[in-house]
């Protein structure tokens, strides 16, 4: 049995651990590591930044953004399952990580309690109070959970899509990257700027990406996103951008 480390967040040790290759496997392995190491330097950098003679800076806050929920389950499988319980078991893992490395983070939603009414559910609605909630968060950075979808069964891959505000596109570009190399070295797909009809990137007056995992209607990808060593991975790799982008730092 392995010795656990203190606070490590529990989900690192689940026996159902995603292993395409040994290379892979290795690489997640070094990226925890890494993380590890990034918690103990950025706790450094923020205790000498208090002593720092410079003007205060707020640290930032990671909002994290599980898309869809309740009444709305967002892109269904075609064995049911759910995107939006996908993208919540990502977001869950990523806000674990980040708040592990000593991060600020905020979730728009921690479970499928509410907006169960179908009768008053509305979208528009939903949208605009999470919208509300990243631009009243302090120093915000919005990083929101979902999956892909097309109407046939061949499209894959992860893409990433990022907002117009300020360097998005550098925290996009760079989680595209590590999810290419990481998991999908085949996978063509590059960074793009989010369509204007994507709400929560639109109105939020902060850096923010919108990571699309993988493709709802393609089979294969699906049983892989279901997978919580592959979750596992999702996460990490996209805290691992995370951090680079707010420290400057390359963790790979």
């Amino acid at each position: 049995m392995r010795k656990r480390l203190a606070h490590t967040p529990d989900f690192l040790y689940n026996k159902n651990e995603y292993r395409p290759n040994r290379s892979s496997a290795l690489h997640v392995f070094v990226l925890v590591v890494l993380l590890l190491g990034a918690a103990s330097i950025w706790a450094i950098f923020r205790c000498s930044s208090r002593i720092a003679a410079s003007a205060h800076v707020t640290p930032p806050t990671l909002v994290i953004d599980a898309g869809h929920g309740g009444i709305d389950g967002g892109a269904i499988s075609a064995d049911g399952t759910k995107e939006s319980d996908i993208n919540l078991a990502v977001a869950l893992r990523l806000e674990s990580i980040v708040r592990f490395c000593g991060q600020k983070t905020v979730m728009t939603r921690w479970d499928d309690s509410k907006k169960t009414d179908i009768l008053s559910y509305s979208e528009h609605e939903e949208l605009r109070d999470r919208a509300d909630l990243v631009n009243k968060t302090e120093n915000a950075v919005l990083i929101s959970i979902h999956q892909n979808c097309y109407p046939t069964a061949q499209p894959r891959g992860a893409q990433v899509l990022y907002s117009s505000y300020g360097d998005s596109d550098r925290l996009g570009k760079r989680i595209q990257e590590l999810l290419v190399a990481q998991l999908d070295p085949q996978n063509r797909r590059l960074a793009a700027p989010a369509p204007s009809e994507l709400y929560l990137t639109a109105h939020a007056r902060c850096p923010a990406v919108l990571v699309e995992c993988g493709f709802m209607s393609n089979n294969f990808e699906v049983l892989k996103l279901k997978e919580n060593g592959y979750q596992n991975a999702l996460a990490l790799l996209i805290a691992a951008a995370y951090l680079e982008y707010i420290s400057g730092n390359s963790l790979l």
